[in-house]
């Protein structure tokens, strides 16, 4: 039987619903992945760190479609709540249209500065003319991946998350089937696996935009709109924390690639990527978790049902506390295989990655607090108290963090500099939630 926002959520209602999103995070996640193992295994180490050094820079233009999916999906499922299911369309369409015009505004530009972007991030000689060739072919499918990011989240309001995750699964196949092809047997190097990604960013983009325009009688369709500045503004506002999660996690990133390089040089970008490639297939559970529930909890704040937004609150604790746990167990147990998977023809460089992923994987006992509780805040439309949580968990004690431990425990300080920033934010999010109990009503 379908299940629907109205719906009371028991732990295994939950767990139905929001599976297809956690999948479809994962499969979002690989894509970078498939490239990473495919480069590092058949190309080489120098364009495997470039992917590394230029993808924060792809991340943070992506992220604009994420904030509007997510706070599009506040806005759209508050509306929903309350009854105003025409409004609920209008508004869809709009910012699908903000979406499109948005990507183009921010990609083409960005195609004729990038040399000048990868120079700024460190990028010289060899290593500077793989960024430019891997980045502007993925520049080239950038609004399919936001129109991606952005109905990943609208289908799971639309009451369709597993057409969701069908569509990310297929785009993540199509990667791995091109990547086969275009790297490991035909010898295209680093562009054929820059085709093979944004080839798949189009299957994941384009094919929820023309179910869109199918039967009118779904939950969400096109429909004829006008421009909602108002909308928009909640939207952004709303979203604004998920986009300055994406745009600090990638500023943060530059950071620990040029600390990384002082202290490791090329090997040190290489195995914080593969750490990066695990963090990203984990992390994306928390937030495919985050993304699923939000318009559950969206729905029935918009309807006032206090009792049930207790309940996803306290049930939504256990389950990431729970899932933060078993993940910390896989990443120490399996730090060794998985990085073999990807530098095993490197000695050094497999026990420099293998040390650091041990390390960093303590973190998600905490990780998915944060996320959480930022998807939470916002789902409620308190897109500041979003954007707090997401400003100090991905800039403030990231940022304090890898500046200061690395100068204390060298190397290893860059790897628990994530420990120590994600438990601070599980700190302040726990305080926040406290905090505003009596607003919401959900304690």
């Amino acid at each position: 039987m379908a299940i629907r926002l109205s719906d009371h959520f028991t732990y295994r209602r939950i767990l139905r619903f929001t599976l297809p999103s956690i999948l479809m995070m994962i499969f979002t996640s690989i894509y970078g992945v498939v490239d990473g193992f495919f480069v590092s295994n058949f190309v080489g180490k120098t364009p495997f760190a470039a992917i590394n050094l230029i993808m924060p820079v792809l991340m943070i233009l992506s992220a604009f479609g994420f904030m509007i999916g997510t706070g599009g999906t506040a806005v759209v499922s508050k509306a929903m709540g309350e009854g105003r299911e025409a409004d609920a369309k209008r508004y869809f369409t709009f910012l699908t249209a903000v979406v499109v015009v948005g990507s183009l505004l921010l990609a083409v530009p960005c195609i004729f500065f990038l040399r000048s972007i990868s120079t700024w991030l460190g990028a010289e000689g060899e290593l500077l003319e793989y960024c430019v060739s891997y980045g502007r072919i993925i520049l080239l499918a950038l609004p399919a991946y936001m129109l991606q990011t952005m109905f990943q989240s609208f289908l799971i309001t639309a009451e369709r998350p597993k057409l969701g995750l069908v569509v990310t699964v297929g785009a993540g196949v199509t990667n791995m089937v091109l990547d086969l092809l275009l790297v490991g047997i035909f010898p295209l190097g680093i562009e054929g696996a820059a085709l093979a990604t944004a080839v798949s960013q189009c299957v994941g983009g384009f094919v929820p935009f023309f179910y869109f325009f199918g039967k009118k009688n779904r939950v969400l369709h096109f429909v004829p709109f006008r421009f909602y500045g108002r909308v928009l503004w909640q939207t952004c506002t709303n979203g604004v924390s998920e986009l300055m999660s994406n745009i600090s996690m990638s500023l943060v990133g530059m950071l620990y690639n040029l600390r990384l390089l002082d202290i490791a040089g090329e090997d040190g970008i290489a195995a914080y990527g593969v750490i990066m490639y695990v963090n990203f297939i984990f992390v994306a559970i928390f937030i495919g978790y985050s993304i699923g529930v939000a318009p559950v909890i969206g729905y029935h704040y918009g309807a006032e049902n206090r009792p049930e937004l207790k309940s996803l609150l306290c049930k939504s604790t256990v389950l990431v506390a729970a899932g933060g746990a078993v993940l910390t167990a896989i990443g120490v147990a399996l730090a060794r295989p998985l990085s073999m998977i990807f530098v095993g023809y490197d000695a050094a460089l497999l026990e420099m990655t293998a040390h650091g992923m041990v390390i960093y994987s303590l973190s998600f006992l905490f990780c998915g607090c944060g996320i959480f509780g930022s998807s939470f805040f916002t789902a409620l439309g308190n897109g500041v108290i979003s954007a707090v949580i997401s400003f100090f968990r991905t800039m403030v004690f990231q940022v304090g963090s890898v500046l200061l431990l690395p100068l204390l425990l060298g190397l290893d300080g860059i790897w628990f500099s994530i420990c120590v920033a994600e438990g601070l934010a599980t700190l302040m999010t726990a305080w926040l939630v406290v905090f505003k109990r009596h607003k919401y009503g959900y304690l």
